[in-house]
């Protein structure tokens, strides 16, 4: 397909389809008569008569006829014959074009590459800047090209430069002190600075990347005060009982006691099960209405459902091999963990929003000192900090850890949001399916307003990643799939797509993505992956009908979210899931297995509540290092909930763990 052709082009082989955007630019700024002289070219003939041109033409006019005709093809939808034109084209030297066409040239480089990083695509960059004169579009590159750096693969940025390339050996190196150095803001300032004087001659040596420049300005503050918003009474009181008690396990230095314990058991080759109980409730105090610390633990049964009560609580990302916590408060990749090494003297005060109005709140915490806020849970109260101006403005300057993200953003320089949703996972799922080298995801989804959610966010990631078209199919409940099961007619591998991608634009002509129309299946060689939302039941009768579906050599593979994880399941379970990988949290898949017995006995096994804990200890971490988030892009910590960074508008990211299930065991997934 030519969107494929496009942008996965060889190297050597992208000066085709650069040529047709440089020549098509030129054309639509000088119209139809060709730049020989000769007679006017109708612009807007179609391919047939250019094909036909082109063929009793000279060389003189011909590649004119010749680009027209992979114009008026792909406007037909004759891409294949569009891509055969386009490797019939010969290559140009581009040294020997004046600037404006360089500028083109340039231009048309970047477009044809720029939904996937590469190496080449930052040389197209770096050869556009000497070309710039207007200084907002010459930041414009510079913030380009290093957007381009921090996106490159691992083995990208690792691959071996000529000599002669001096600029991309900066932008190189700038990329490499900026990795190293991102978790430390002071260290960081300087590396910068030691490289501006080290290549004096590179574009951002003079105009650091936005991000870059947030870096130089960066300061840091200390918490002062801390105010905690839930609501303790109604049916969400359950969720904000499980992060409080979280938070305040973190606060006072609990989970890296526990922590500290398993270390030393491991080493003495004991186990951690016996160690001493705590309910990690101390060291809060109510505020604004009554708390009930220890809270009521409920059954699995009876709890109330997190998304009636606005709590986005289903949650889990991904991540590479989880970092243990040590007591320096460092994780072992060098992320600040999610528990400092000792109890905190930091006053917390916890505030009961299901029973007085949040402006009342806001005010009356800023009275008691409060410099930072974690909360409000419920997603309406979330909406009211940007949407009401009342809140707003009692919100005044105090910095906000929302433990919940509206439907629509708006973004504000003093709140982050953090959300344990599914949507949240999903975009993990994408970017760790896509980093896997696969190509054609289905997604197997519920029927319904989760499914849409879900559908949209793994979409809309795996676009970005530079993945193409994604399919997705719906089932129903597990009667239904019973139902399959027993007509014979099981589950086939195919889908329709989710949603159209970006459509491709080089020199003002637009290259929709193209559609699959009818069914993909495996043995066509489209599907690879399918990633399924499931419960534990319903992933029990899905996954046998897809083995059905395939033969053992089959490249298939297949993920499932953490809503299908069942901690307690049996060997036979294990052994029916073979192959397949899901994702979690760091907590729940194995970080640190002593606090996690704990947790899950003093939640009687109800995993739900273990993540919101999970969720209250990173809410300490991220309270810590606001500033850090806020400032520093890039910037990590190792969370019981995943590997936590920040978005440019604050939007907390999880990676999470993910494991696969193999001959009966859960091993690390690649």
């Amino acid at each position: 397909m030519l969107y494929s052709y496009v942008l996965v082009f060889k190297t050597g082989r992208l000066l085709p389809v650069v040529l047709a955007s440089l020549i098509l630019a030129a054309c639509t700024a000088q119209g139809p008569e060709s730049q020989t002289g000769h007679a006017a070219i109708p612009a807007n003939a179609n391919a047939d008569y250019y094909l036909q041109q082109m063929q009793q033409s000279s060389n003189d006019t011909k590649t004119d006829y010749q680009l027209l005709a992979i114009r008026a093809l792909i406007k037909e939808g004759r891409l294949p014959q569009a891509q055969q034109q386009l490797a019939a084209l010969q290559q140009i030297d581009s040294a020997s074009l004046d600037a404006p066409q360089r500028l083109r040239y340039t231009q048309a480089m970047i477009n044809a590459g720029q939904s996937r990083p590469s190496l080449d695509l930052v040389r197209a960059y770096i050869a556009q800047a000497p070309l710039l004169t207007d200084p907002a579009a010459r930041q414009q590159n510079i913030d380009k090209t290093w957007q381009t750096l921090v996106s490159l693969p691992s083995p990208q940025s690792n691959l071996v430069i000529n000599a002669d390339e001096n600029i991309l050996q900066g932008w190189l190196d700038l990329l490499r002190i900026y990795q190293d150095n991102r978790q430390d803001p002071t260290l960081l300032q300087a590396a910068i600075k030691d490289w501006q004087t080290r290549y004096p001659q590179n574009p951002a040596a003079k105009t650091l990347p936005t991000p870059l420049s947030q870096v130089q300005n960066y300061s840091s503050s200390s918490v002062g005060g801390i105010a905690l918003l839930l609501p303790l009474n109604g049916q969400a009181q359950v969720f904000s009982n499980a992060i409080q008690q979280g938070f305040s396990a973190a606060k006072n230095g609990l989970t890296t006691q526990q922590s500290a314990l398993e270390q030393d058991a491991s080493a003495a080759g004991q186990s951690t099960d016996g160690v001493p109980q705590n309910d990690g409730t101390a060291g809060t105090e109510p505020a604004g209405g009554s708390a009930n610390q220890n809270g009521p633990v409920t059954t699995p049964g009876t709890r109330p459902d997190p998304a009636a009560s606005g709590v986005d609580g289903q949650a889990s990302a991904a991540d590479n091999a989880p970092q243990a916590t040590t007591l320096s408060g460092q994780s072992a990749g060098g992320q600040p963990s999610a528990a400092p090494s000792a109890a905190s003297g930091v006053p917390v005060k916890v505030y009961d929003t299901s029973s007085q109005p949040l402006p009342a709140l806001l005010a009356q915490a800023q009275r008691d000192g409060a410099s930072m806020i974690i909360g409000p849970l419920l997603k309406n109260d979330v909406e009211q900090l940007y949407n009401d101006n009342a809140v707003a403005a009692s919100a005044g300057t105090l910095n906000i850890l929302a433990l919940n993200q509206p439907e629509h953003l708006q973004p504000r320089p003093n709140i982050c949001y953090f959300a344990l949703s599914p949507e949240d996972e999903a975009r993990d799922a994408a970017n760790h399916i896509h980093q896997q080298g696969r190509q054609q995801p289905l997604l197997l989804l519920p029927r319904g307003a989760l499914g849409d959610r879900i559908a949209k966010a793994f979409s809309d990631a795996w676009h970005q990643a530079g993945g193409a078209t994604v399919l997705e199919q719906r089932f129903g409940s597990s009667a239904e799939l019973k139902q399959n099961i027993n007509s014979g007619s099981g589950i086939s591998l195919t889908g329709t797509p989710v949603a159209a991608g970006a459509a491709v634009t080089i020199a003002g002509l637009t290259i929709p993505v193209p559609q699959d129309n009818g069914a993909v299946s495996p043995s066509g060689g489209a599907i690879d992956a399918v990633y399924i939302i499931a419960t534990p039941v319903e992933l029990a009768l899905i996954k046998p009908m897809i083995d059905m579906r395939v033969s053992s050599r089959s490249r298939l593979a297949l993920y499932a979210s953490s809503r299908s994880y069942q901690a307690d399941a049996g060997p036979d379970y294990s052994l029916e899931m073979e192959g397949l990988e899901f994702s979690d949290i760091p907590l729940l898949t194995g970080a640190h297995p002593a606090l996690l017995s704990q947790i899950s006995a003093q939640f009687r096994g109800d995993y739900s509540l273990v993540r919101l804990y999970a969720m209250g200890i990173d809410a300490w971490a991220l309270a810590n290092h606001f500033s850090e988030m806020r400032q520093i892009p890039g910037f990590q910590v190792a969370g019981e909930t995943g590997t936590l960074s920040a978005t440019p508008d604050c939007v907390i990211n999880r990676t999470l763990s993910w494991l696969k299930y193999q001959r009966g065991q859960m091993i690390a997934a690649q």
